[in-house]
């Protein structure tokens, strides 16, 4: 019943929030708080399709199976997404794997996100295995809800890496009961992107965007609107990730350390709705609705700054007539709140092993030569798809150490690098998307100005109701 009712929590699901300052409609939104009885019988008719499209594929790892007996290596199937950067990372460790094991046989499957979580809930929640990945790539904001579900359906890793190779705040969402379940790969580190001919022109400095607070930003904002007509940043009203990063930034999420709804009495989120307000009320934000009017926002010129995670580089690099006119600097941390660092993270997500697949061993290795150790992967994935890693050694990196020209010169993957060791580590709990759907709400109601205790206590009350099981 337990893995039941834990598998509906965890259907809904959810592409990576592109927010920030930076605003974005990009979410795919759905539910953790369970599923429409249209949403179970989507992923059992998915997973129908699956089992029959497989066939071949069961019959293959059967033979699999019986090459291992005889000690030959056994196929590794991987599942990911999205076929620009994470399918072109899996398929380059790949080749990197196989230059070793030539024997090896190493398949990369594309499925959308929705898919994955739609098939794993259905198989794990049955003991069913047929079909199955023996890695799969899993989002930070949801790994603890399957590793709750699912606690003897993940691989130990700890023989596979140290977690203390790693940036801090990706181990503590993939550890439990003193294992190493998963291999961290994507930083989704957050920093301030910037006009630097925008900013001087204001009147400030490369130094005064160094350090940076939310009311220090808030007023170089004003400046670049007065003097050159253009607003500061987006901001999406139905996306509010800015808020997830303020919080991470001061070390507190909408739950607290052990997983409870944490909305009332919770400092951190209370001064990141304050400095949401004095973003709002400066008059310094151009509002956006969805993904291509975000980028549009920065591209056409409309905005001097992206507060945002380090995924969004390429994104700004497009405008080719603005290059030598930007440059990064850290996350802004807030004036209000003593344990807000100027670092955080939006997004992300790790590397996971199946153990009853049947090749767990074959997957580990994999892993181990590749996700969990290999610099020069991770150096080669910087150029090819502005991978910022979460492996430490990847900072010594011979890609990380160029300056960009559309940067000014900047050593940008450095600096990312830098600030990915500073980000807070946070529990984010089971429930993130589901508690930030209320907490939108929760937001839009104070902005429009609802008293900000008041309101909070009310949506505790709600949100307590919505994730509980």
């Amino acid at each position: 019943m337990k893995k039941k009712v834990l598998a509906a929590l965890l259907a809904g699901t959810m592409v990576i929030s592109l927010a920030g300052c930076s605003g974005s409609g990009a979410e795919t939104k759905g539910t953790d708080a369970g599923t429409t009885a249209a949403e179970e019988t989507k992923a059992e008719t998915s997973a129908a399709t699956t089992e029959a499209a497989n066939e071949t594929e069961t019959a293959g790892e059967t033979a699999g199976d019986t090459q291992a007996a005889s000690g030959e290596e056994s196929k590794i199937t991987i599942w990911a997404w999205d076929e620009s950067f994470n399918i072109v990372a899996a398929n380059q460790a790949k080749d990197i794997y196989q230059k070793s094991h030539p024997d090896a046989e190493v398949e990369v499957v594309t499925m959308a996100q929705d898919d994955i979580v739609a098939q794993l809930n259905t198989s794990l929640s049955a003991g069913t295995y047929d079909g199955l990945p023996d890695i799969v790539l899993i989002e930070d904001y949801k790994i603890q809800g399957y590793l709750t579900s699912y606690p003897d359906e993940f691989a130990d890793l700890t023989d596979v890496a140290n977690p203390e190779d790693f940036a801090a705040y990706k181990t503590g969402v993939n550890q439990m009961d003193g294992k190493m379940l998963g291999i961290p790969f994507d930083s989704g580190v957050a920093a301030t992107f910037y006009r630097t001919d925008l900013i001087e022109q204001a009147g400030y400095t490369k130094e005064d965007m160094q350090n940076l607070t939310w009311d220090k930003y808030i007023e170089i904002g004003k400046a670049v609107k007065e003097k050159c007509g253009v607003d500061m940043c987006t901001i999406d009203p139905s996306d509010i990730g800015q808020i997830r990063m303020m919080m991470q930034s001061a070390g507190t999420w909408y739950t607290d350390a052990e997983g409870k709804v944490d909305f009332k009495d919770n400092k951190g989120l209370k001064d990141a709705i304050g400095v949401y307000k004095k973003l709002v009320e400066a008059g310094i934000t151009k509002q956006t609705a969805d993904w291509d009017q975000f980028v549009g926002s920065f591209n056409n010129g409309e905005v001097a700054s992206v507060v945002t995670g380090c995924w969004i580089a390429p994104s700004i690099q497009k405008a080719e007539d603005q290059s030598g006119k930007w440059a990064v600097a850290p996350f802004p941390k807030m004036d209000a709140n003593a344990e807000s660092v100027n670092a955080s993270s939006i997004g992300g997500a790790g590397w996971y092993v199946l153990k009853n697949v049947g090749n767990e061993q074959a997957a580990k290795d994999f892993l181990k030569e590749t996700f969990a150790s290999n610099v020069d992967l991770m150096n080669q994935l910087a150029a090819d798809i502005t991978l910022v890693s979460t492996l430490d050694a990847a900072g010594t990196a011979e890609n990380y150490s160029k300056g960009s020209d559309f940067f000014g010169g900047q050593e940008i993957f450095k600096d990312f690098s830098k600030w990915t060791q500073e980000v807070p580590s946070v529990n984010y709990g089971l429930h993130t998307y589901a508690l930030e759907d209320i907490m939108t709400e929760a937001l839009q109601a104070i902005v429009s100005g609802g008293d900000i205790d008041t309101t909070l206590s009310d949506y505790q009350t709600q949100a307590e109701a919505a994730v509980a099981q």
